[in-house]
């Protein structure tokens, strides 16, 4: 009992517990930090206060992706001319490379910049892109001439070029974006805490509900905007949206929580192999306390955080 008041009265000291609440923790569990890499105070940072901000953001995001992809078969054929075939192609190797993009993002994020200012980089790069494409829709210039009869003069190497420019500026925004702002979310909540362990459930169910909200506006309000009023509204909305997106993510900076870069996942993935294969005939301990790789069960790769124990795969 005596070297439990010890205990309790030298994390005291170290400002680890709350003198009004002896046995209520002051920081986060998870290694987390505040936007100047200080541990972060758990009243005053994260869970829902913060998820409004990242909700706003993914909600807005969505809006601005689906509000360009939905219909944009249709725009590249009524207004850059374009055969049905090659706005189909254009339109899939768009999505495609949609799809590949955060797998830079995602890299970049685990080794180098971290969630935070890898979402801001790349949420820039995505409205530039938004705005080109706004512009190409909305300059005389940067469109083609209407038709004349059944003559529809195709768009010049230009009027492609700057239309292109913007849509994969968007490709390689939405990598950025589209890895990290769930996981950016998911960081918010203390995994050592078993009540914000559960509302971190309840987040990604908002999370998702954010994401249908913004793809049910896109594919109506939008698409009527796009094909009765002009393409110029119909993708300067979503633009504006996507600056909203923006805003709404940094209003949030000064109660974020952080994890540090863990090094890069390719790295890590070889390391894996490599002592998979050296390890084969090792004898697994029966103490799954000993499995880990330091015998304080802390990770020797900084910000990384440490996996339990499974026998499902073995």
């Amino acid at each position: 009992m005596a070297g439990a008041e010890r205990g309790e009265e030298a994390a005291l000291e170290q400002g680890l517990l709350a003198p009004e609440e002896p046995n209520q923790l002051i920081y986060t569990g998870d290694g987390s930090v505040d936007f100047s890499g200080n541990p972060v105070v758990k009243e005053t940072t994260g869970r829902w206060k913060a998820c409004p901000f990242i909700l706003g953001n993914e909600c807005c995001e969505r809006l601005a992706y689906y509000g360009i992809s939905t219909n944009l078969v249709t725009y590249l054929t009524k207004k850059l001319h374009d055969g049905n075939a090659s706005a189909a192609s254009n339109v899939t190797t768009w999505q495609g490379t949609c799809y590949l993009t955060p797998i830079i993002g995602a890299i970049l994020a685990d080794a180098y910049w971290g969630r935070y200012w890898t979402i801001a980089t790349f949420s820039t790069i995505y409205f530039i892109g938004m705005a080109i494409l706004t512009l190409s829709a909305s300059v005389p210039v940067l469109m083609p001439p209407s038709c004349e009869g059944s003559f529809c003069p195709p768009a010049s190497p230009f009027q492609y070029t700057v239309f292109f420019l913007g849509l994969y500026l968007i490709a390689l925004g939405t990598g950025g974006i589209k890895p990290c702002v769930s996981s950016f979310g998911a960081d918010q909540f203390d995994d050592t805490d078993p009540a914000e362990r559960i509302q971190k459930g309840s987040f990604f169910n908002w999370f998702y509900f954010s994401i249908n909200i913004g793809a049910l506006i896109s594919s109506s309000f939008l698409v009527w905007v796009q094909d009765n009023v002009g393409w110029g509204l119909g993708f300067g909305i979503p633009t504006v949206f996507m600056g909203l997106a923006i805003i709404s993510f940094f209003s949030g900076t000064s109660i974020y929580r952080f994890q540090k870069p863990g090094g890069s996942p390719i790295t890590r993935v070889c390391q894996v192999v490599v002592a998979s294969l050296r390890k084969w005939n090792v004898h697994v301990p029966e103490d799954s306390s000993l499995l880990y790789e330091l015998p304080d069960g802390v990770s020797a790769i900084e910000g990384s955080r440490q996996l339990e124990h499974t026998d499902e795969l073995t």
